[in-house]
């Protein structure tokens, strides 16, 4: 379901250039420098922020830039970020179809996908963020050896996942059909991911690596 459009959104992005990065390609090789860190972290579909806003708070030398396409969301995402001032973190409110124009080659270290839509019709399936099309996309802006962590609450796309990865040539590191079965303090629960937790249903984690 989409979110009811909000009148404050669109302008409240654009007053906050400095953190919703208008024109991302510009910066394209140049992410460390901007978010002064060592390492560079990608959630594409951050939906309301909270994963990404939690992460980029546990270590500073870490950067994070969230990928939300839908202007209404990110703007939530958005304020809330800037509730507490950090360097190592942005947003970019646009569709991740353009990412490999925002990143240089090799430039970023993980990307995540958490909860990602899962696009259920097959004939809308090259719109998962797990297609092939996009997968090729990644390997070109992860580093060697750079990992693309996943985690849904759905099965159907996990399993086309799995399969998609594997079919293009990606290294399966690490797999769990139950991954909050047990405490991992290192990783940020959404409130998204909160409900499904609450629900009993398990959360699907897999990690893959990019071997160029």
């Amino acid at each position: 379901m989409r979110m009811r459009k909000k009148s404050w959104a669109e302008p409240f992005l654009m007053e906050n250039d400095h953190f919703v990065i208008q024109e991302p390609q510009n910066n394209s090789g140049h992410w460390k420098e901007v978010l002064k860190c060592d390492t560079l972290h990608v959630e594409i579909g951050c939906g309301k922020g909270d994963y990404f806003i939690q992460m980029s708070t546990m270590d500073p030398s870490v950067g994070w830039i969230g990928i939300e396409k839908d202007r209404n969301v990110a703007a939530v995402a958005a304020k809330k970020a800037l509730e507490v001032t950090t360097s190592n973190r942005c947003m970019i409110a646009l569709d991740a179809e353009q990412i490999d124009s925002w990143f240089k080659e090799g430039e970023i270290d993980t990307i995540h996908l958490n909860f990602s839509d899962p696009w259920p019709k097959s004939g809308y399936k090259k719109r998962r963020l797990s297609h092939g099309n996009f997968l090729n996309k990644y390997k070109t802006l992860l580093k060697d050896h750079g990992q693309i962590v996943m985690k849904t609450d759905n099965q159907g796309l996990f399993e086309f996942s799995l399969v998609e990865f594997s079919q293009n040539g990606w290294l399966l590191e690490d797999v769990s059909v139950d991954f909050r079965r047990n405490e991992h303090p290192e990783d940020a629960i959404s409130e998204y991911e909160a409900k499904f937790m609450s629900l009993g249903q398990p959360i699907y984690r897999a990690i893959f690596v990019c071997k160029k």
